[in-house]
């Protein structure tokens, strides 16, 4: 299992462990992490990602995985939300394009009419 989420981009950091003779020791602490299974919708995609704890309280707020992929910056995702993240900018610049086209058609028609 990895030891990043695919998210946000929380790994592992160092820490101090001090004892009560104040020795310190160094080690490392862990996010939360945990395996979630989510369904794109957009997409029509099932992706199986590694996610802390926070992330799932990012979803949550954002309103969903697909909002919460396109609103995080680029340099946290892994390189599989990279290419969902891709694709699900490409699906909304298509449907804004169709939108786009059915305006125009039905002004057209209006003019017409």
């Amino acid at each position: 299992m990895s030891l990043v989420c695919e998210l946000t981009g929380k790994k592992r950091f160092k820490a101090n462990k001090v004892s009560h003779s104040n020795i310190k020791t160094r080690r490392f602490k862990y996010p939360n992490l945990m395996k979630k299974k989510w369904k794109i919708q957009e997409l029509d995609q099932t992706h199986t990602l590694t996610l802390s704890a926070a992330a799932l309280k990012i979803i949550d707020a954002r309103g969903g995985i697909a909002r919460a992929i396109l609103q995080e910056k680029e340099a946290h995702l892994s390189e599989r939300l990279l290419r969902v993240r891709r694709d699900l900018i490409k699906k909304n610049r298509m449907a804004a394009i169709k939108a786009a086209a059915t305006r125009i058609k039905e002004a057209t028609n209006e003019l017409e009419n």
